[in-house]
């Protein structure tokens, strides 16, 4: 009957113990006040029809997963394909003791449309693919050591779906693989029950506002909520307070406390200090993680306000339904120990925020972001373009987009990590600003959003730009020549809508210059690298002039100062061979030379570890040749994102094939976040050939940070 033993967690939100190993026992009493049961394991499942499960299954698979990790494989997965419309899942538990009056089965996130039967009862129905599922399973739930039968339908593909919601279209994309792939949970609880709760952190007075909807059932009004606060890891309470409950007429009803919190320690990137809040009703108990910070945009000064400073972001994108498609995937999404490095590896380049671009991660990723401090602009997963409705594989309108947008907001937001919600990506649609507009009230510590093309919706949101400056190769127009930028305002552009309200501008994605982690061209950059290095370059020849222009690329964004942040893409996408064209022939890549070990590709760590350094450098010059025995005059940006003053040398050297020599040293002192900008005038050599101009200083901790032009003397 392939029983699968269970895990039984006593805790609402426990991070990463949903992907913990199941023990030996096979069943197990649930235990008051709440239980909440790991459905995660090996699951049967089969293809079949829409209509009817099928009588036997012959594949298992992994939850969470994707359904192309099934053994023994399916053929064609997340395709069209007359052998299916539809995975069943199936796997079977026992429960012991009697079940009580609470009973909600989550399914966090599963692909494409789930439907579920509990012992052979329909239980629900949930369309939406990127927010979780909470079903009421109490009537047909069995006790008592009984078995139970937990089936799950699934559509193959995103074509399962109606137009009109968000199926997570890419145009990136050409496999849409279904599967459940985050954590399914039962939880056992009785009444009152604490069906949500939002933290509200105020850093001003050091109190969290705590607002809870419970399920009261008949007799519940009255109970008193009871919260304490611990220091995640610790037991000693910082802070406690409890509220009555007082029913409105309706259920669920909301219980609001305020809890001062002894020797609060606030939430950041570079201190990522995390407590618990226990919240008891009596009969139902549930756990919450939390960073007291608070964020937003200054609407004056358009910088991002990380608890009350301006703070810089620095980062980079992970496109994670892109790696789904990629040959090297396997269960890595799935390992927390991969997950946390990959994180740990994004912050030894500098970076303080991520985009999680185009697509939800399972839950335990904004866990690890939690714990390694790191600032999330979280994307729902729509990107239409500028396309028109008749001509869009999906148009999702905004009746269908308010309640999934409400439900992400429900599931994320006591993350502290989560900063940014972003709507959607690169859309001109209106429907988006609509849904915002009826949900943004919802979030009570009123992050600011990002829209996408469309129009900004408040003064306190941002917006964002992607200057894509060799994007002219692609299309065939005049190639783009890193000379440009000597007269670039270092301001990227934005489209009209975008510029209806003047707020903060993040530059999440530019470049254009991918390659896939053999170090060839993609069907998007072939031209570009024809352009540049001519049709027999080398794989090292790209790799080398990639890394160095993206560097400098960097250093001119963040140097300039235009921009709340500099965002780079990307950190994780797929790597697939550029010969065909898209979406099979990959458009975009990463920057990794094994992503199974997570080793960087060395140039790229090497030059733009150097030009996200909070102490930066820019080099402003910009010539590919120069007149022999000339003297050039030139500006160095020096550039400083921390809180506190840098002093020191800076220095120009020429370097050519006999060694580097040293033009000018001059003393710099930057204030915290400023930008100082020096002047130099150098003679160049008489001798013709090819040089690098490097200008370079030691950051705070001692490492060299460098600014490399390189150019022709003729």
């Amino acid at each position: 009957m392939n029983t699968v033993p269970l895990r039984l967690i006593p805790v609402m939100y426990v991070g990463l113990l949903a992907f913990c190993t199941t023990p030996t026992q096979a069943s197990l009493k649930p235990a008051a006040p709440r239980t909440v049961i790991n459905l995660n394991g090996s699951w049967q499942v089969e293809q079949g029809d829409l209509a009817t499960p099928p009588e036997t299954y012959s594949h298992s698979v992994p939850v969470p997963g994707l359904v192309d990790m099934a053994q023994p494989e399916f053929t064609d997965v997340g395709k069209k394909s007359p052998k299916r419309a539809a995975f069943w899942y199936r796997r079977t538990f026992k429960v012991d003791g009697k079940i009580p009056e609470v009973a909600i089965l989550k399914i966090h996130k599963a692909k494409y449309g789930s439907k579920v039967w509990m012992n052979g009862q329909l239980v629900g129905e949930h369309l939406p693919c990127f927010t979780p599922a909470y079903l009421d399973v109490n009537a047909a739930l069995r006790g008592n050591g009984q078995e139970n039968e937990l089936v799950i339908r699934l559509g193959t593909d995103r074509e399962s779906m109606p137009q009109d919601m968000p199926t997570g279209w890419d145009f990136e994309k050409y496999l849409y693989i279904p599967g459940i792939y985050d954590s399914v949970e039962l939880i056992l609880t009785g009444k009152p029950y604490i069906r949500n709760v939002q933290v509200v952190p105020d850093i001003e007075t050091k109190q969290l506002r705590v607002v809870a909807e419970v399920d009261c059932g008949d007799n519940s009004v009255g109970a008193v909520v009871t919260g304490k606060v611990t220091a995640a890891g610790t037991s000693e309470v910082v802070g406690e307070a409890k509220a009555t409950l007082s029913s409105n007429g309706s259920d669920p009803v909301k219980a609001e406390l305020s809890i001062p919190i002894r020797g609060c320690r606030l939430w950041s990137p570079e201190d990522p200090f995390l407590y618990n809040l226990t919240l008891s009703t009596g009969a139902d108990t549930a756990r919450v993680r939390f960073g007291m910070r608070s964020f937003r945009f200054d609407p004056e000064t358009k910088r991002a306000m990380l608890n009350g400073k301006p703070y810089y972001l620095r980062g980079s994108n992970v496109t994670l339904y892109r790696f789904f498609e990629d040959a090297e995937r396997a269960d890595l999404p799935w390992r927390p120990d991969w997950v946390r490095k990959l994180h740990r590896q994004y912050k030894s380049m500098h970076w303080n925020s991520l985009r999680y671009c185009i697509g939800f991660p399972p839950e335990f990723w904004y866990e690890i972001a939690d714990e390694e401090g790191i600032l999330i602009q979280d994307e729902f997963p729509i990107w239409l373009l500028g396309g028109e409705r008749n001509k869009c594989p999906e148009w999702p309108v905004a009746e269908k987009i308010v309640p999934e947008y409400t439900a992400w907001m429900r599931e994320r937001w006591n993350h502290p990590c989560v900063v940014i919600w972003d709507g959607q990506n690169e859309s001109s649609t209106p429907e988006t600003g609509k849904a915002i507009g009826a949900v943004r009230h919802l979030d009570l510590s009123n992050r600011p959003w990002e829209n996408g093309w469309a129009e900004p919706q408040s003064p306190h949101d941002c917006v964002e730009s992607h200057p894509y400056l060799f994007i002219r190769d692609f299309f065939g127009g005049k190639p783009f020549r890193m000379s440009e930028l000597a007269t670039h305002s270092g301001t990227p552009n934005l489209n009209a809508a975008q510029r209806k309200l003047d707020v903060p501008i993040i530059i999440n994605e530019y470049g254009w210059l991918w390659l896939t982690r053999d170090g060839d061209p993609t069907c998007l950059t072939e031209k570009v690298y024809e352009h540049l290095l001519g049709s027999k370059s080398t794989v090292d020849e790209r790799r080398r002039i990639y890394a160095r222009y993206l560097a400098a690329m960097t250093e001119f964004w963040r140097a300039h100062r235009q921009c709340a942040g500099v965002v780079h893409f990307c950190g994780l996408g797929y790597s697939r061979p550029g010969d065909k064209p898209r979406p099979e022939g990959g458009a975009t890549s990463d920057h990794w030379l094994d992503v199974k070990r997570l080793e960087f590709e060395p140039q790229f760590a090497e030059y733009v570890r150097e030009s996200f350094n909070p102490v930066g450098i820019m080099l402003d010059f910009w010539a590919e040749e120069v007149p022999a025995g000339s003297s050039q005059q030139f500006k160095v940006y020096v550039i400083n994102d921390l809180y506190e003053d840098w002093r020191g040398e800076v220095r120009v050297y020429l370097v050519h094939k006999h060694g580097r020599k040293l033009l000018e040293t001059t003393t710099a002192e930057v204030a915290p976040l400023a930008r100082e900008v020096l002047n130099f005038t150098v003679p160049l050599p008489d001798e013709a050939g090819e040089y690098t101009l490097q200008a370079e200083l030691d950051d705070s901790g001692g490492k060299t940070v460098r600014s490399l032009r390189d150019f022709k003397v003729k």
